[in-house]
């Protein structure tokens, strides 16, 4: 099984760019997205079926705003739209599909770089959603969970941590919570495998230049269960694929 999690920045804007032709590569056989900025009637889906996945969207109800999407050449044995949480649920944040004993969610966390109004509401947010990955667990016991987490987690996944320290996305409660994930039976696939250095999936687009520096941030996971750590058989970041100012991060995995 191969997964890709990426967040394009508006599905519309990502398919001028050649999304879809990247698609007909065959990158993954599990392509999650974050941002799709879309309303149903905006997305091409028969162009995305041509490229031979099947699509399933979660979007928001504001207009050009957040929503996820699994593109998927295996089909679920189940599909989930949200997580019962009603704001969570408005913006298109949470998609679960399951695939025999696996089930994957695609998640895209809140930002707070707004201002305090929208701060506060990600860290209810985490709250929620780690409520709900437990409660999740008591049944489904092997998770993958995919998404732009809008947290780098350690010093390691920013390329100016001293910098940031009071910058949405790399706040000590945060990242505290990023402990408090993984303490509750989650591993960081990436660092799994890969413990190196200027390793990043985000780069900021008021400075153009810093992407070609790679003076960027790591906040797309695909985290696992500690169930399937044993599986993972390869992991890596993308940064050549450019449709956005994120690029795709993938798992193989093979329970």
């Amino acid at each position: 099984m191969r997964i890709i999690s990426y967040n394009v920045n508006g599905i519309r804007a990502a398919i001028k760019k050649g999304f879809i032709d990247w698609l007909k590569t065959d990158p993954a056989d599990i392509i999650c997205i974050q941002e799709v900025k879309a309303s149903e009637a905006d997305i091409d889906r028969a162009a995305i079926e041509s490229a031979g996945y099947r699509p399933y969207f979660f979007l928001a109800q504001k207009k050009g705003y957040s929503g996820v999407g699994i593109l998927s050449k295996i089909q679920p044995g189940n599909v989930e739209y949200g997580h019962r949480k009603e704001q969570s649920d408005f913006e298109g944040r949470v998609l679960r599909t399951d695939f025999g004993n696996i089930t994957l969610i695609n998640a895209y966390f809140p930002s707070g770089t707004t201002g305090e109004v929208r701060q506060s509401y990600k860290y209810i947010w985490l709250d929620e959603f780690l409520d709900y990955l437990n409660e999740l667990k008591k049944t489904r016991k092997r998770l993958i969970v995919c998404g732009d987490y809008n947290i780098a987690h350690k010093e390691i996944d920013i390329h100016n941590p001293a910098g940031n320290k009071k910058t949405s996305g790399f706040l000590p409660d945060e990242r505290a919570w990023m402990d408090k994930f993984f303490q509750s039976g989650f591993v960081d696939s990436f660092r799994y495998l890969n413990k190196s250095p200027h390793q990043y999936s985000w780069w900021s687009v008021m400075r153009p230049s810093v992407r070609l520096e790679n003076k960027g941030w790591r906040i797309d996971y695909i985290n696992v269960t500690a169930n399937l750590k044993e599986y993972i058989k390869e992991v890596k970041i993308l940064p050549e694929v450019k449709h956005s100012d994120h690029c795709p991060v993938f798992l193989q995995i093979e329970p």
